[in-house]
Parts: structure tokens; C-alpha cells; sequence
């Protein structure tokens, strides 16, 4: 079994690439939602967070994601501090669910691939990219955010001229039909990589 990552910045549409694949029958980890529930259920990790942003982080047992994106995307440093918190303990849910899948591949879908470093962690990497401006309508749209708050956060994230040099394979998303038929092609692909060879 080969291990891919599935990454892209904010509305560049990774999600809707991981969801082609999953209907493909692939095996695919969402490492955000995955996280948003570690947040909720790990006692390590709620006491990490607590301690970090104040029992306000938390409203009755459960995430206040606003408070915690406000605080976050606003200070860099306290959003170093909650992914070193959250990221090793995601790592290690990823690889027990690695271990109960029996697909020639699986995928780990994560935002932070190359900002964290941690490409070599597998066989392969798929990016996903849009243009700028398609980008920022989408999360727009999808969250009901101003434009502004969209560049900040993406000002957050590594350009995508640079993660272009470090991933593998390139999905520009702009298109759905051409987007499904590059992730088909790309199946092929990954399938016969993931072939034992003898």
C-alpha cells in the first residue's frame, strides 16, 4: 500500500478532488475534520488548547470555532502553537487508520503539507490548485466571510508557485468535468504505482 497526501490552499476545491476519489473507492483520511473531532474527544488535546487560548476556546463541551479561527489566523504564533498541538496527535489517528485499510492506496487529505514540512512523510503528493480570484469567491461563498478575511488566510498559507516545485502530481481545479477526468487518469496511474513489484 502506497500513502499519497492531498493538498491545496484555501478554495482551491482539495475537498471536492477527495470526494472524486473516495467515489473511485479509495480510501481517503480528511485531516481537517479528523482534527475538529480530536479537538472535541482527546483530553490531551482539549487541555493543550485550553491551556494555549482560555476556557473560552470551548463552549459548552464543544469547539468554538470562531474563537478559535479568530485567534488563530490573526497571531502566527499562537496558530504555531495550536497545530504543534493538534498535528502529532492527528499523525498518529492517520496511521492507525492507515493500518485498517487494505486498498492499494489510501490518501491523506491535509492543508499544511508543505508549510509543515512534512512531504517526505509520504510516497507522493497530489496539489490542487485554482486561480487567486476563483479561490477567494469560492470560501466566500462557502463561508460567508469577507474577501479581506480570505487573503489573510491565505497570506497564511505557501504560495502555490512554490508548492508547485515540491508536489508530484498538479490538479488545476476550475473545471468539474476536467477536474474528474484528471483525477481518473491520475487513479490509473497511482494503481499501477501501488502494483507489487517482485
Amino acid at each position: 500500500m502506497i500513502t499519497i497526501g492531498l493538498t491545496g490552499g484555501i478554495g482551491s476545491g482539495k475537498s471536492t478532488v477527495a470526494q472524486m476519489f473516495r467515489e473511485l473507492g479509495v480510501p481517503v483520511y480528511d485531516s481537517d475534520a479528523e482534527a475538529k473531532q480530536l479537538m472535541t474527544t482527546s483530553p490531551d488535546v482539549k487541555a493543550g488548547i485550553i491551556s494555549l487560548l482560555g476556557e473560552q476556546a470551548y463552549d459548552e463541551n464543544q469547539l468554538n470555532r470562531d474563537f478559535i479561527a479568530n485567534k488563530a489566523f490573526s497571531n502566527k504564533d499562537i496558530l504555531e502553537k495550536l497545530n504543534a498541538i493538534v498535528h502529532p496527535v492527528v499523525r498518529e489517528h492517520f496511521y492507525q487508520w492507515r493500518k485498517e485499510q487494505s486498498a492499494p492506496y489510501v490518501i491523506q487529505e491535509s492543508a499544511l503539507i508543505f508549510e509543515n514540512g512534512i512531504q517526505d512523510q509520504y510516497d507522493l503528493v497530489i496539489l490542487v490548485t485554482a486561480p487567486l480570484q476563483m479561490r477567494v469567491e469560492r470560501v466566500v461563498e462557502r463561508d460567508q466571510v469577507s474577501q479581506e478575511k480570505v487573503h489573510y488566510r491565505i497570506k497564511n498559507q505557501m504560495d502555490d508557485q512554490l508548492k508547485i516545485e515540491l508536489a508530484d502530481f498538479l490538479i488545476e481545479n476550475t473545471d468539474w468535468e476536467a477536474t474528474q477526468k484528471k483525477v481518473n487518469r491520475l487513479h490509473t496511474t497511482l494503481l499501477k504505482l501501488a502494483e507489487p513489484r517482485f
